[in-house]
């Protein structure tokens, strides 16, 4: 296909409209259910206070905010793609934002901002508290207008999707999985509760051992996903050119039907991965670089070596549902330092695409019948 017709093609799978709005006019959206911010991207997709405040002051002082992305779903209610931030902070801030469960969120207290210290500890009105914005003040927040931008309803399937991840991607966001983490919850929430689920399970924490930073940036359901999308996947499926979109594309995939997944026996094997190195005595050496020299393992989670053992395990579960906890199965670990193919296609410099194709196939042989 020529280059232009391609872009005629892109084009016509995305039809969109824009206007300006009024803040005014999208707290009324909001409150007459028309316009849906997705609540339960909160626990996911979070502003610290400061990123809050100095919103408020931007509205305040007149200075133009970034475009709003929507979703013009069938029944004509606005998805929120990009802006979330931005309009739950407004209506946190007014007192009328409302988490997953419909319940009101208690009403934000500002903090002080650079161009507007008296900013601190202002809520909306005096009805949440002693200080707050005056009538003009919330007027001109009212009074604001916000450029939306609107995709309908007659767009391709995959559109909103595309969209949110193209806006997200590198932005506010941390990591590539909230990002991922957001896209399920639009496409398939129950999988995204069931894939959290896991990540949540004891011998999954112990085995990983992860830092703070990384189960804040979501890194375990990563991991959780990296495990559930690769253990059964043939080894000639395991090229690509970047992992995070191969991770995204087939986790749509797999929460739209065209990929089959039967959680229960994916959920099975998942856990019994972690339980038989739970019972191994390795727990949060499962996944360390052990030192031939020191004879023990030493330092830090290693994605590598996740990759090789556990989806090497997943594998073996699959085809051997029986499988238990077996003192070849440390030797087996230890040796994967040892071995060139593993040795010379991990560590910090080689890439996703290059390392996976290799050190997977490698963890199945070596994990084959330990």
């Amino acid at each position: 296909m020529a280059l232009q017709e391609e872009i005629e093609k892109g084009s016509r799978d995305i039809a969109t409209d824009g206007y300006p709005m009024s803040i005014g006019e999208i707290m009324s959206l909001y409150k007459d259910g028309d316009l849906d911010l997705h609540p339960e991207f909160q626990r996911e997709y979070r502003w610290k206070l400061s990123q809050k405040s100095r919103l408020i002051e931007s509205i305040l002082l007149g200075i133009p905010l970034p475009s709003v992305f929507v979703f013009q779903r069938k029944d004509g209610v606005w998805d929120v793609i990009d802006g979330l931030q931005r309009l739950s902070t407004i209506l946190e801030f007014a007192g009328e934002l409302k988490d997953e469960n419909g319940t009101l969120v208690p009403p934000l207290q500002l903090a002080k901002t650079r161009y507007l210290p008296s900013l601190a500890d202002t809520f909306w009105d005096n009805e949440a508290g002693s200080k707050s914005l005056d009538d003009v003040q919330r007027r001109t927040i009212k009074r604001s207008k916000l450029d939306i931008k609107i995709v309908k309803s007659d767009s391709s399937e995959t559109s909103k999707f595309e969209l949110f991840d193209r806006l997200n991607t590198g932005g506010t966001i941390a990591s590539g999985q909230e990002v991922r983490n957001c896209l399920l919850i639009m496409a398939n929430r129950e999988m995204f509760y069931w894939l959290k689920g896991l990540a949540n399970d004891p011998n999954f924490v112990a085995c990983t051992a992860l830092s703070s930073r990384q189960i804040e940036e979501k890194y375990d359901i990563e991991l959780v996903l990296r495990l559930i999308l690769f253990k059964d996947i043939s080894d000639t499926e395991l090229r690509f050119e970047e992992l995070g979109d191969f991770l995204t594309e087939r986790m749509l995939a797999v929460a739209a039907g065209k990929i089959d997944l039967d959680r229960n026996t994916s959920g099975a094997a998942f856990t019994e991965v972690f339980k038989v190195l739970t019972e191994c005595g390795l727990a949060e050496d499962s996944f360390r670089k052990y030192d031939w020299t020191k004879q023990k393992f030493v330092g830090a989670f290693s994605i590598s070596s996740f990759e090789a053992v556990s989806i090497g395990l997943g594998t073996r579960f699959t085809t051997n549902p029986n499988f238990t906890a077996s003192p070849r199965l440390e030797a087996a670990i230890k040796d994967l330092w040892c071995n060139p193919i593993f040795l010379s296609n991990s560590g910090s410099g080689v890439r996703a695409g290059s390392r996976i194709p290799k050190i997977v196939p490698l963890g199945r042989i070596l994990l084959a019948n330990v």
